[in-house]
């Protein structure tokens, strides 16, 4: 307990740290008012309806962090830019010169990377906020506007989703924590009073050992999420003895501490993307005036919207996911370069290649553990409700899951920073 009273002195008292925390803080409640502001032309009763109906527009609702139920100027949430460094990502997998750039060229490769995922964010956003007001439009939640209208109303959400970008990588920057993830974050918590005082209303005595169900269910997924997001699997690392002039240097030893799940929640993120953007595509063209085209995309959108079909998607995307972030972010090569570099060696294994390959085939036994939890923990909701047939707990057991990872790592932020001016 005095540990936790020394550090929130340090925080309420110096002054950069409470500055990043208020300026996390000050970002997130603009983003939730610029998230209040509707687009032109709304029927809002119509929206209400569509949204108590679809649980796939209840899914791309949390994705986009809350915006897109007001039908919001920042509706398309970070989605995009989400999607545009999936797509970079994939490319670097394919291309030696992204790779490279990403992983040799240090901070200023990464900040190419990111530029260039900045950049394929719009066009993406454009793409989605013309499809999604089509789709709406035809729904009768639009009301019919004039080309111009129409285009501007484009204008405005792609505008809002480059600047919910920006404002992401300001917190990032000047504040606490990863910004992106903090707005979806943001966009989950907002929705609580509503879900609550819903629960409220519709509750019923004799559902009560479902609600209890569903309680302990969600702190057990809470336990299990701190439990392997924290888990470890130390590697011993020893420093060879050097004498340099009358000192001798090296002889300790150490550990490289690989981490269970590596991702974190970025594959549920991924995944969600990836399964929610063919969902639109297919929602929308089932409108389309040609019946025979629309014929087949509402086949292929109910088949994909089919609960069964939907989960084994969901668990093999974040299965997948979670390996090839895994792969993208941790390069056991270069971490072998650099132990051989500093005169380290792993007891009984040999530098060079030896080492590259004896991290390679622990991460990946790691990874396995990783992935199938999350995509065990990613699908049980939605078996849940295929058995319960309470739509909320689909929804809810992935903010869940975004949720607890982005206030673990959260803590660990705050906590790095407090530990810095400790010592």
């Amino acid at each position: 307990m005095s540990t936790f009273a020394n550090k929130f002195n340090i925080i309420i008292r110096d002054k950069g740290l409470r500055s990043r925390i208020l300026f996390t803080l000050g970002a997130l409640v603009f983003f939730r008012l610029m998230a209040n502001i509707p687009i032109p032309g709304v029927d809002v009763a119509r929206l209400n309806a569509l949204f108590a109906n679809n649980q796939f527009l209840g899914l791309l609702n949390v994705f986009s962090g809350g915006g897109l139920s007001n039908l919001s100027i920042v509706m398309l949430g970070v989605g995009p830019y989400i999607t545009a460094s999936i797509v970079m990502q994939l490319v670097t997998m394919m291309s030696p010169r992204l790779k490279a750039m990403y992983q040799e060229e240090g901070a200023l490769g990464r900040k190419k990377f990111t530029q260039f995922s900045r950049l394929l964010s719009i066009p993406l956003a454009v793409i989605q906020a013309f499809s999604f007001l089509i789709l709406l439009q035809r729904q009768g939640v639009l009301a019919s506007l004039s080309p111009f209208g129409f285009a501007v109303n484009v204008l405005i959400v792609t505008a809002g989703s480059v600047f919910l970008m920006w404002v992401g990588e300001l917190i990032t920057e000047f504040g606490i924590g990863n910004g992106v993830s903090l707005i979806i974050f943001a966009g989950i918590i907002s929705q609580l009073p509503m879900i609550i005082g819903q629960t409220l209303v519709t509750f019923d005595t004799a559902q009560i050992p479902l609600y209890a169900g569903f309680l302990a269910i969600a702190l057990a997924i809470v336990y299990c999420v701190v439990i392997i997001t924290e888990a470890e699997r130390p590697i011993p690392v020893t420093y060879a003895k050097r004498v340099r002039g009358a000192k001798m240097y090296g002889g300790i030893s150490t550990y490289i501490p690989l981490r269970l799940n590596q991702a974190g929640v970025i594959p549920i993120i991924f995944a969600l993307s990836i399964l929610l953007f063919p969902q639109m595509i297919f929602n929308f063209l089932a409108t389309a005036k040609n019946a025979t085209l629309a014929g087949i995309a509402s086949k292929i959108g109910s088949f994909i919207a089919d609960q069964w079909v939907y989960a084994v998607c969901y668990f093999i995307l974040v299965f997948i996911f979670t390996y090839f972030y895994t792969a993208v972010t941790f390069d056991p090569d270069s971490i072998s370069t650099n132990l051989q570099k500093n005169g380290a060696f792993i007891p009984g294994v040999r530098p060079g290649q030896s080492t590259s390959s004896h991290i390679s085939r622990i991460l990946t036994r790691l990874t396995l553990v990783g992935a199938l939890f999350l995509g065990f923990i990613a699908v049980l909701p939605l078996v849940m409700k295929a058995f319960t047939g309470i739509t909320s707990l689909a929804i809810g057991g992935t903010a869940l899951l975004i949720v607890v990872s982005v206030v673990l790592d959260l803590f660990k932020k705050i906590d790095s920073q407090v530990s810095m001016r400790e010592y």
